[in-house]
């Protein structure tokens, strides 16, 4: 198969010779026809002058039929005489006297012929009609020289233009080429594994265009290729922790290491629901990304459901001493959502928030219209979080534990809660962000934005 490069070269030369060659064709046609115009012009208007002093001379056309008509180049008075040939007259009732190319003596002319022809007057009088019909040059006349001549110029310029042609298409090609060549090299390079591949963007037409979507695409690629390790390795320490504390104690209390009592069966039992609730998790993000997470949507009240959330979260609150108020518009719309998924939201979002809010805290709970959506809101008390922090809270399995410390009787997450909860969210068309104050006791708010119904 030739590649790419001899294709242009051949298109680009394939298309310089079909537009040359159909150049020259009309150029040489055109400068025959309107060569032959102008010496026909200049013929004419010498044979009219003959003619009428011949009819001057004669008093008549008698005899117009056997004589010599001659003209002379200008300035060659050395030349041999030009004899006039080619041409018809009539008289003025449009009879053929003196009969050219498609006429015989004594035919009549036809009108048309008569129109297209040029009177011949000798003072007021119309004596006549001269039909010309400028003949083929002679194959050593001048008028030929000079056509040869012209079309010898044609000729070279034709064999100029393809080698410009054939220089450009190579030049134009390898141009054309050469990013294409890089991308396909990176390509091979991501296909063998190498995700870091860049290729270079030197224009800003749609190779330029492939380019930048190839190294968006290998960034993306990358990005998500570690994710995905960071992931696994993410899961693979949540599931080993839980189990390490189950078949230790286990193994201890079957060595007689502990004894056989309740508390120790309790801490097998609670990790082994903390191993339950990872799974859980972990499932509900699968089917979420395979677009397979069940919803049952119902119409209801935002009010209703700030408040059933909220008391299920009194005891809690009220141990650690932290106030839960709640901030609902006394006019709202009513949502389409699955009660039971948008209660894991919004539990998922307020355990973080009671991780996060010091003892003697507030965390508030809010709903309210905005446009073509009912806004409900989470907010904290807490330190809130750095920027950089704040665009990747919902990635999974990712903590800030640095600027937002756990308090020791509220056991940290897994690092799902908030990406479960932001597919949930999007699997109802609604939309998951986060806000953050650097102000002192702003802490971080959740906005969850569903669609209005009514």
């Amino acid at each position: 198969m030739r590649s790419i490069t001899l294709k242009l070269i051949f298109s680009f030369l394939g298309i310089s010779l079909v537009s040359v060659l159909l150049i020259v064709l009309f150029a040489r046609y055109t400068t025959d026809r309107e060569f032959r115009q102008f010496t026909a012009t200049s013929d004419r208007s010498t044979l009219m002058e003959t003619l009428q002093d011949y009819y001057i001379t004669h008093g008549s056309w008698e005899g117009i039929e056997q004589a010599e008509l001659f003209m002379r180049f200008p300035r060659q008075d050395s030349a041999p005489p030009k004899t006039f040939s080619a041409f018809t007259v009539a008289d003025r009732f449009g009879k053929v006297i003196r009969a050219g190319s498609g006429f015989r003596l004594g035919d009549t002319v036809p009108a048309r012929e008569i129109r297209r022809g040029s009177p011949i007057q000798v003072g007021d009088e119309r004596v006549g009609y001269l039909i010309f019909s400028p003949p083929p040059f002679d194959e050593n006349s001048p008028e030929r020289n000079f056509l040869n001549r012209t079309a010898l110029f044609l000729v070279y310029s034709a064999l100029g233009t393809t080698a410009i042609a054939l220089l450009l298409g190579i030049l134009l090609s390898r141009n054309l080429t050469s990013p294409i060549r890089e991308l396909t090299q990176a390509t091979h390079a991501v296909s063998e594994g190498d995700l870091s591949q860049q290729v270079t963007i030197r224009s800003n037409d749609e190779i330029g265009e492939l380019a930048q979507a190839f190294n968006k695409m290998s960034s993306q690629l990358s990005r998500s290729v570690n994710a995905r390790k960071q992931m696994t390795a993410d899961i693979a320490h949540e599931l080993r922790t839980p189990l390490s504390l189950i078949l230790g104690h286990a193994e201890a209390v079957h060595d007689g290491v502990l004894p056989p009592r309740r508390e120790n069966f309790e801490i097998i039992r609670e990790e082994a629901t903390r191993l339950e609730h990872l799974v859980n998790d972990l499932r509900i993000l699968s089917l979420a990304d395979a677009g397979e997470l069940s919803i049952s949507p119902q119409i209801i009240e935002p009010q209703r459901l700030l408040e059933e959330v909220a008391s299920l979260y009194q005891y809690q609150t009220q141990r650690k001493n932290i106030s839960l108020a709640l901030d609902i518009a006394s006019t709202l719309s009513t949502i389409e959502v699955d009660p039971g998924r948008m209660t894991q939201v919004l539990t998922n979002i307020l355990d973080n928030a009671l991780r996060h809010t010091p003892e003697g805290g507030r965390i508030s709970l809010s709903a309210q219209d905005a446009n073509d959506h009912v806004e409900l809101a989470v907010q904290d008390s807490g330190p809130g979080l750095k920027a950089e922090d704040l665009e990747r809270i919902f990635e999974r399995f990712y903590r800030t534990d640095s600027s937002r410390q756990r308090d020791g009787e509220i056991p940290g997450g897994s690092g799902l809660g908030l990406a479960i909860a932001k597919s949930i969210v999007q699997a109802h068309g609604g939309q998951l962000s986060a806000e953050t104050s650097s102000a002192e006791g702003k802490g971080l708010k959740i906005v969850i934005a569903l669609p209005k119904k009514s």
